[in-house]
């Protein structure tokens, strides 16, 4: 289930591909049996093609990749974690629009 421009980060990529990133990178904790995580695709996808070049817009399975969900205490789907440097910088729970997605992550960017 990822999403055109979305890449597909795991429990032994999330270091390099999350932690180790230049940009800002926006990760979906998120599940195939999860209807509002489907819903979130074609914003996500929106997303990561206006933002390419300011951030960077990946999914993590929760149900394949237990090790960096339970690290983030992520419990539930989809949730959306911003990292800067290495850390995270900001978590928000549940399905939003296009609109306040980029609204709650402006003053990261």
């Amino acid at each position: 289930m990822v999403s055109t421009g979305v890449a597909e980060v795991t429990d032994e990529t999330f270091e390099t591909e999350v932690l180790g990133a230049e940009l800002p990178v926006l990760v979906e904790f998120t599940a195939d049996w999860c209807p509002p995580c489907r819903q979130m695709a074609p914003v996500l996808a929106a997303l990561a093609e206006e933002e390419a070049g300011r951030l960077r817009v990946v999914q993590l399975d929760v149900d394949r990749n237990p090790e960096t969900t339970n690290a983030y205490k992520v419990l539930s789907m989809p949730t959306f974690m911003l990292f800067r440097d290495g850390e995270p910088l900001r978590s928000m729970v549940g399905a939003r629009p296009k609109r306040r997605l980029l609204e709650e992550l402006a003053d990261a960017l």
